[in-house]
């Protein structure tokens, strides 16, 4: 990745679990952008405060994560899917972000489903999430089902996913040929 030093991604994991397939996609996507030389950073939703994530008060982790996510240049957000969707945490948290705060950045949308039935949710939940932040999206989110996790880690399909999704991202941001 050239000049990637002073790149950051920051990647946002929208699981209620600590332990959880999309988590571990968001890692992977992480490992794949270090691999490659940039600054990397795990925003874990689910261990920051409720009342502040749903604005009913402030925290300074919950100022800490924005602040990370507004400093990134690609942001990957990780989220199951819930009724066809991304979770309820990622929604509130992408909520307190404001208007235009992605433009500039590539957003990379990651999601974990039981099924191909709701692979769409990428582009119908994800994609427009990023887009309303002003973030420009790679064409390549990934979609994963249990079937494509070993032992709890990604298996070799979803990594070449993941690395596609990476290797986009660094185009999209001007930071690759």
């Amino acid at each position: 990745m050239s000049g990637s030093q002073s790149v950051w991604v920051a990647g946002v994991s929208g699981s209620p679990s600590p332990v959880s397939k999309s988590r571990v996609l968001v890692e992977t996507a992480l490992a794949a952008f270090a691999a490659h030389g940039a600054r990397t950073t795990l925003i874990d939703l689910a261990a920051l405060p409720a009342d502040a994530l749903l604005g009913r008060g402030t925290a300074p982790e919950v100022a800490a994560a924005i602040e990370t996510v507004g400093q990134a240049r690609i942001v990957v957000a990780g989220t199951p899917v819930y009724r066809a969707t991304y979770s309820g945490l990622l929604k509130v948290f992408f909520d307190l972000l404001a208007p235009e705060s992605f433009a500039g950045k590539v957003g990379v949308p990651l999601v974990s489903g039981q099924s191909r039935g709701h692979a769409l949710s990428i582009d119908h939940g994800l994609r427009p999430l990023f887009a309303s932040l002003g973030a420009t999206v790679v064409a390549a989110g990934v979609y994963a089902t249990p079937d494509q996790f070993l032992d709890g880690v990604a298996g070799p399909e979803l990594r070449e996913a993941v690395e596609r999704a990476v290797q986009e991202a660094e185009r999209i941001g001007g930071l690759t040929k």
